[in-house]
């Protein structure tokens, strides 16, 4: 078992006043097996109204209106998730299943090829390399091997607004295009995949009592007649340092602040993300 808190900031600073902000932050983590937010708080500053509630995918949202004009945006979420170890689920699927049409049309959201998700060139010989494996597990945890070795973790090379295939092609990405190179590469091959979204605890053993500097982590889970998960960009299981949010198709379900404001003036985010073990 772990206990983390978790304090997410984020400073919208704009270079002049705008009035009328409207956003959607998906900053709660989720209650689920093997893992229990026991506390979430939400401040905002400055706040006209705010209004919760579960997205399509099962995510908590808080949509909130700032209608006074203001020079920036100040939003702290404040959780405190307990882990516990969950085993994973064993294989079950063969292709046959998988590629039943009942199934594929129950799990159609999770097919779905979008442009971020798109695999693009490159990327047709993996497929076919792993459409050849006995298995449909067998097959996603080759894709995730084969992900992570054909890419570098490099910051910069690509922005919050890349696709897949984009980064697939330059060679190097951040963990939201591993996850969309192969969310891509699964759905190709008719397993159903989908983007998850949370926090990962930056130092393995962290002490209790101890802190330590994150920041948002993305992930994927695959299905094997239950939802597996994996880790493309740092190869290993997912468990007791993942603590999820959201999940969604890919990246724009799930983004953890998103909105609008009415003014002419240009706004410079600032995130941070502080990780403390409690037990």
């Amino acid at each position: 078992m772990r206990r983390y808190r978790i304090v997410h900031t984020t400073t919208l600073a704009y270079d002049g006043p705008v009035r009328a902000a409207h956003n959607e932050l998906r900053m709660t983590p989720l209650n689920e097996p093997g893992q229990t937010t026991l506390e979430n708080r939400i401040r905002i500053r400055p706040m006209t109204w705010s209004h919760v509630y579960r997205d399509h995918w099962g995510t908590h949202v808080m949509a909130m209106e700032s209608l006074a004009e203001h020079s920036a945006l100040d939003i702290e979420a404040t959780s405190t998730v307990e882990r516990t170890a969950l085993d994973p689920p064993a294989p079950t699927c063969d292709w046959e299943t998988v590629h039943d049409p009942s199934v594929q049309d129950r799990l159609y959201e999770w097919l779905m090829l979008s442009g971020r998700t798109r695999p693009g060139q490159g990327l047709g010989e993996l497929v076919e390399d792993a459409r050849s494996l006995p298995s449909p597990r067998a097959a996603a945890e080759e894709v995730c091997r084969r992900v992570r070795a054909g890419m570098e973790y490099r910051p910069g090379v690509t922005g919050v607004h890349s696709h897949g295939e984009e980064a697939w092609a330059e060679g190097a990405g951040v963990c939201q295009d591993f996850a969309h190179v192969t969310v891509g590469t699964l759905r190709s091959l008719g397993i159903p995949a989908r983007y998850v979204s949370g926090y990962l605890v930056p130092r393995k053993g962290l002490e209790v009592g101890m802190s330590a500097t994150g920041e948002s982590h993305a992930w994927v889970e695959f299905w094997d007649d239950a939802w597996v998960p994996a880790d493309p960009t740092n190869g290993t299981e997912v468990g007791l340092e993942h603590v999820v949010v959201a999940r969604g198709r890919d990246y724009d379900d799930v983004p953890p602040f998103k909105g609008i404001y009415s003014g002419q003036a240009t706004a410079t985010l600032t995130v941070d993300v502080s990780i403390t073990r409690l037990a």
